[in-house]
């Protein structure tokens, strides 16, 4: 490693790309409060549980449609620029920072493998391992990698595995279905079992099924990697350092999304009303039906983003929208408390109230577990420079202990 990155200089944060960090975590709050950090396939009986009346339904439906499967693309984006950034700079400085964003990669899945043992869909693991793939992207023309992009959005992944699988798994042999018998064990298990039973049964096996499903025929894996390499992209691009002169491209981004959600959205439609009621998710047609459903999730993350960059520019909207600054730059530390406390609210070795809160309850805990993380991070970051896992993983990156209190 470069000694002449081994103590860096600061370069200034890009506010905006803070605050949809900080925007995105929320998102994420909502997703997992609703799912009840299950993270695996949720039985039917248990789903109607959390679903009792229609305010119930409504709002898992919001959380279904406009956050599930876009606020996680978000963050990846955001990884993706996050890494060019961190290249770049260690390039300013006159050194290579390959060598040590690998070495920061390995921290992030020690990190995140802990995480994974109270919360089985933890995304930090998978981080680290995509991560290593996205370094020798880092001198890669635009051209190459916009053509990998494409690629891996129109399902390339997903019909590589199919092609040789023929449906069965990459890593495990087993009914994915939510009353298959493995999803009945686990859900008890989380009802019921000791905080050690927990972390056992999701250290191995947990992250085995969580590597079945990003790298299986639903593929989110293959995705979490285009948008790491779109946020590559558009880091390069200096989309978000200049936002306020990226005006053209902004709004072909959301009439681009507009008419790609569209089409997708009929896609999905055409293509499982065409197989009838009995939908067998083992063939072709199924896997063209989840690539449609995967580009609709990706239009909707573009629009996303160029929806939060225009009302960005727009004073008022940028008052509320700085609110999410403090949250973003805290982004590690606030993922994986609210993961530990959520499970502690759902989980037998907690409180216990797995598929016992309404949906509708549940989203306005989330609203209340994210109005209190911003109000922490706001604090916390007067009085330290820091989040303590920002803290600890920097340190360890540079193998120097940072002063974290502000003087």
């Amino acid at each position: 490693m470069s000694s002449t990155i081994d103590t860096p200089t600061p370069f200034k944060r890009i506010e905006i790309v803070d605050a949809l960090r900080g925007f995105a975590l929320a998102g994420i709050v909502f997703c997992h409060m609703l799912e009840n950090f299950i993270a695996a396939p949720t039985p039917p009986a248990a789903v109607e549980a959390m679903n009792p009346y229609l305010i119930d339904r409504i709002a898992d439906g919001l959380v279904g449609f406009f956050l599930r499967g876009k606020f996680f693309a978000l963050f990846s984006f955001l990884f993706g620029i996050s890494f060019f950034i961190q290249m770049d700079n260690g390039k300013k400085r006159g050194g290579y920072f390959g060598l040590r964003f690998f070495w920061r990669l390995i921290l992030l899945f020690a990190i995140g493998f802990v995480h994974s043992m109270f919360y089985r869909g933890d995304i930090l693991t998978l981080y680290a391992v995509l991560g290593v793939l996205l370094i020798p992207f880092y001198n890669v023309k635009n051209k190459w990698i916009f053509g990998i992009v494409v690629l891996l959005f129109l399902g390339l992944g997903r019909y590589l595995v199919f092609y040789f699988t023929q449906g069965s798994g990459l890593f495990i042999q087993q009914e994915m279905g939510p009353e298959a018998p493995w999803v009945l064990e686990y859900f008890e298990l989380l009802k019921t079992g000791s905080l050690t039973e927990v972390l056992s049964a999701n250290a191995i096996e947990g992250n085995i099924n969580k590597a079945e499903f990003q790298f299986g025929t639903f593929s989110r894996g293959y995705l979490t990697f285009a948008f790491f390499l779109l946020g590559l992209v558009m880091g390069r691009m200096e989309f978000f350092k200049n936002y306020l002169k990226k005006k053209k491209l902004i709004k072909n981004m959301w009439i681009s999304a507009l008419i790609l959600l569209g089409v997708s959205v009929i896609g999905v439609v055409g293509v499982f009303a065409s197989m009838g009621p009995d939908v067998d998710f083992n063939s072709w047609p199924a896997m063209f039906g989840l690539t449609f459903f995967d580009l609709a999730n990706f239009a909707l993350t573009v629009l996303i983003v160029a929806l939060f960059t225009i009302l960005y520019q727009k004073p008022k909207s940028k008052r509320f929208f700085e609110h999410f600054i403090p949250y973003g730059k805290m982004a590690l530390t606030n993922y994986v408390a609210q993961s530990i406390l959520g499970t502690f609210i759902f989980f037998g070795w907690g409180l216990g109230y797995l598929a016992e809160i309404p949906n509708s309850i549940a989203f306005l805990i989330a609203i209340v577990v994210i109005a209190i993380q911003m109000w922490l991070s706001k604090l916390w970051l007067k009085h330290y420079s820091y989040g303590p896992l920002e803290w600890l993983w920097r340190s360890l990156t540079f193998f120097k202990v940072y002063p974290i209190k502000r003087h």
